[in-house]
């Protein structure tokens, strides 16, 4: 499973179609995570767009680690479609975000 909170994910999809995925508002708080969640964002991110299954999680999460050359908001920023990657990732993974999504929406 994921080493960020889905509350971290919902509010970056959020993010990411409110502001837009090149966003300053994105890149601050991408660039707050600490290692482990970035490379959990990554990784969700990368199951989300098929290029793992959600079955081969520790590889995508090993890999993302592995990999990482640039800042991972900078990396992300340049994918249009990170918001629909994240939140087709954490539906693969089985996660529900319907009280995250609440949660934001209160707030």
């Amino acid at each position: 499973m994921p080493d960020i909170s889905t509350g971290k994910v919902v509010r970056i999809i959020f993010l990411a179609r409110e502001f837009g995925p090149d966003s300053q508002h994105l890149h601050d708080y991408i660039s707050g995570l600490n290692e482990d969640e970035q490379a959990s964002l990554v990784a969700l991110m990368w199951v989300g767009r098929d290029s793992f299954d959600a079955e081969d999680w520790d590889e995508a999460l090993a890999t993302a680690r592995a990999e990482r050359t640039a800042p991972t908001e900078d990396y992300l920023q340049g994918i249009p479609e990170l918001s629909d990657y994240l939140e087709a990732g954490l539906e693969a993974m089985g996660i529900d975000v319907t009280d995250a999504e609440d949660h934001l929406r209160d707030h």
